[in-house]
């Protein structure tokens, strides 16, 4: 058996063997990041919380209006600035309709072709919090008819405006995507008709635009989303807007939710949320666009830059503990897969939500992230697949401690326990919760929460000796080995 694997000697037993495990390759160190969705910053309408019954949804509970973001709220900018450093992308389906006006007050209703008005102040707002929270702010711009010229052409004057204005307020703009998601043009506030050769001229104009005025500002696209491995040729497919396109991206992004929500149509049984085939719909998504890159644009990094468990605000146990698992190991398969960045959508909106929308108190998800965030560096080691289907393991170089070895060890069955055999003592870290669609999670049996002056909890390990431990079912455990010696952790 090689110290360099984690390997099954037999059904139910694994080894774990850190200090030799190999390097295969590195993350951006914004790597866990999330979205605050353009609707929530100017006000509007966004996906309606599920009502606290278990009545069906019918049309009242499918958007819901609401004001502004607080981003100046002192325990959103500390449990953000602790996920730090990130990336915060403002966009999302609304932004591609929402209007610039760099005037304080904003006009009260849009100008006929766009839908919402982003100002002045709510910008600032954005730059703030992110300079608060050391986040890189992504964007993208409004594609709709009142962007566009009497031909039809998008306009870069909306965009331009909206550069100037944040170089003026102190801000940087890391990274743009033209618009959010074109494989869904029709419905997303394009013009009608708009098509392939619509896209490829609009994007022509942006790339040339953008390498004019905005030279530092990385480009990526094209944030699709929806493309099947054998698209049926009706709609928009990525492989035609980027055949349409030309090259020009320096990060290439889609979006990957693994269903829709009740809300647009989806009907999941939350007894699937665990299984593997579940869980490998991310694998599956990547591996289309993986292709599509390779075709395309090779070479350039992978962003996925909106994501989550349903699209649609997320289905109903995605406020529980029992999403978390399918949160970590997406983080997981994609890091080994060699994606740079996965931004979470939402950090605070709808049931999606890292933060709960209406106290931005922390649900089972965020104490995922933030577990993940402290003990997962940037180096992705190798951690081979175990003949345990029900046992995820992934590996990386802790950020903090020179030589240390963090291993993720997700017990995705409701039923089996999993002997894990350690070659050297450990820094154990188990989520645990009594009810999987519980808002409630513990750690090493202490129930995390924050305290009266909204402090984090201190997330204490539990030693664990060389030798073999249980992991429980339905449990998610890390183990730190501080004393791994690991080369490539040095």
């Amino acid at each position: 058996m090689s110290a360099a694997t984690l390997c099954a000697a037999r059904a139910g037993d694994v080894s774990v063997a850190p200090t030799k495990l190999k390097s295969i390759g590195t993350i951006d160190a914004r790597f866990q990041s999330y979205n605050i969705e353009m609707t929530e910053v100017t006000g509007g309408r966004f996906w309606k919380p599920y009502p606290p019954t278990m009545r069906a949804l019918d049309a009242r509970d499918r958007y819901g209006t609401r004001p502004p973001i607080d981003l100046a709220n002192a325990r959103l900018r500390k449990l953000a600035a602790a996920l730090a450093p990130a990336y915060l992308r403002v966009s999302g389906s609304w932004a591609n309709a929402t209007l610039f006006a760099d005037m304080d007050p904003a006009p009260a209703k849009p100008p006929p072709g766009f839908d919402s008005v982003l100002g002045r102040n709510r910008w600032r707002d954005v730059i703030d919090f992110a300079r608060a929270v050391d986040a890189e702010i992504v964007t993208s711009f409004a594609i709709s008819p009142g962007s566009r010229d009497a031909d039809g052409a998008w306009k870069t004057d909306q965009a331009q405006r909206l550069i100037d204005t944040t170089r003026s307020l102190g801000g940087h703009i890391a990274a743009v995507e033209f618009m959010n998601e074109p494989t869904l043009a029709a419905t997303n506030g394009a013009p009608p008709g708009y098509d392939a050769k619509a896209y490829g001229r609009d994007f022509r104009i942006f790339g040339e635009w953008m390498r004019r005025a905005a030279p530092e500002t990385l480009i990526v696209g094209p944030g699709s989303i929806g493309d099947a491995p054998s698209p049926s040729g009706s709609g928009l497919t990525t492989r035609d807007l980027l055949a349409a396109s030309g090259p020009g991206l320096d990060r290439f992004s889609y979006h990957h939710y693994n269903t829709l929500s009740p809300r647009c149509g989806g009907r999941d049984d939350p007894a699937q949320a665990l299984s593997g085939q579940w869980l490998a719909r991310t694998d599956a998504t990547l591996a289309i666009y993986s292709a599509l890159r390779d075709r395309f644009e090779p070479g350039k990094p992978i962003w996925l830059t909106e994501t989550a468990d349903a699209a649609c605000g997320g289905n109903r146990w995605d406020k529980t503990f029992l999403d978390a698992f399918r949160y970590l190991d997406q983080l997981g398969r994609l890091a080994r897969a060699g994606v740079q960045v996965v931004m979470h959508n939402t950090l605070a909106a709808s049931d999606y939500g890292l933060l709960d929308e209406a106290t931005f108190r922390p649900r089972p998800n965020y104490w995922a992230a933030l577990l993940w965030h402290r003990l997962m560096g940037t180096i992705v080691l190798d951690a081979s697949s175990v003949a345990a289907p029900d046992l995820h393991l992934y590996a990386h170089c802790h950020p903090g401690l020179r030589g240390a070895v963090s291993v993720l060890a997700i017990n995705a069955s409701r039923h089996a326990s999993f002997a894990l055999t350690l070659s050297h003592p450990a820094e154990r870290y188990t989520l645990h919760a009594t009810q999987l669609q519980g808002a409630t999670v513990q750690l090493n049996g202490k129930t995390l929460a924050l305290s009266a002056d909204d402090e984090l909890p201190g997330l204490e390990p539990r030693a664990a000796s060389a030798g073999a431990i249980r992991l429980a079912p339905a449990t998610i455990t890390f183990l730190v080995f501080p004393a791994a010696a690991n080369p490539a952790c040095r």
